[in-house]
């Protein structure tokens, strides 16, 4: 089937973790939050900001708190941070006289949380498509207080995660996706997924792996998830969102 270079840029998608020592302008800057705007946005609320970090002490805290080893969270072209935002939504509600009580709730918890990726997904191929590279950083949430901290976020603020954007420094191989029919359900959900389908997609990861790093991870993407299944982590999140009036009920 013939694609377009929308689609091959999709198509091409690559996380990149070194970056070249060139800063985006802000004229790059303010086309990427402009491409993130245009996302989709439920009932048009719009939910959500983005907060660009330059500072190099704020970077290097969020580093620290990412893992130190990603020093590409402190050295990019730029560092941003998504935030689900319900803050401006009260602010509004209050200037209006009205009762801001349902920003509590998890359903208005959910739609930020989708506006917000939206617009991270936006940015990261309108990025991809002007020839950087960008990598999305989860591991902010691991110290979700400081990461907080630091951005002096208010009430009904939650940072849902980071992206590292710049100039590749690195073209390392496509990592490969789930089959399609393993993923993809036609009219109902398939609860019994082609076995054989996961075991080929278990080599290919595997491969994969071995290839990246000189032959000293061997792991596959079932063993992968098996495992991450014993070792719940960031439990600081459910305090935090309560503490932040989000999701409550």
């Amino acid at each position: 089937m013939k694609t377009n270079p929308v689609i091959e840029t999709l198509l091409s998608h690559r996380s990149i973790r070194k970056f070249k020592d060139q800063p985006l302008t802000e004229e790059q800057i303010q086309l990427l939050v402009e491409s993130a705007q245009a996302a989709s946005t439920s009932s048009f609320t719009q939910s959500y900001s983005i907060i660009g970090v330059d500072d190099p002490e704020i970077k290097k805290q969020l580093r620290i708190i990412s893992a130190n080893n990603q020093f590409y969270v402190e050295h990019n072209g730029f560092f941003f941070v998504f935030v689900a935002d319900q803050y401006r939504n009260q602010l509004i509600g209050r200037d209006h006289h009205e009762d801001t009580s349902v920003l509590d709730t998890t359903q208005r918890l959910i739609v930020a949380l989708g506006d917000a990726s939206f617009a991270a997904q936006n940015m990261a191929v309108a990025a991809e498509s002007i020839g950087l590279g960008i990598c999305y950083i989860g591991s902010i949430l691991n110290d979700i207080n400081k990461t907080s901290e630091l951005l002096q976020l208010p009430d009904h603020v939650y940072p849902l995660f980071g992206m590292a954007v710049g100039y590749p420094d690195q073209d390392p191989e496509k990592k490969p996706r789930l089959p399609h029919d393993v993923v993809y359900h036609r009219n109902h959900y398939n609860p019994q997924p082609s076995r054989d389908a996961l075991d080929a997609y278990d080599q290919a990861v595997r491969r994969y792996y071995e290839t990246r790093t000189g032959g000293t991870r061997e792991e596959t993407w079932t063993g992968q998830i098996a495992r991450g299944l014993g070792n719940p982590y960031r439990k600081a999140l459910k305090p935090f969102l309560e503490k932040q009036h989000l999701g409550l009920r």
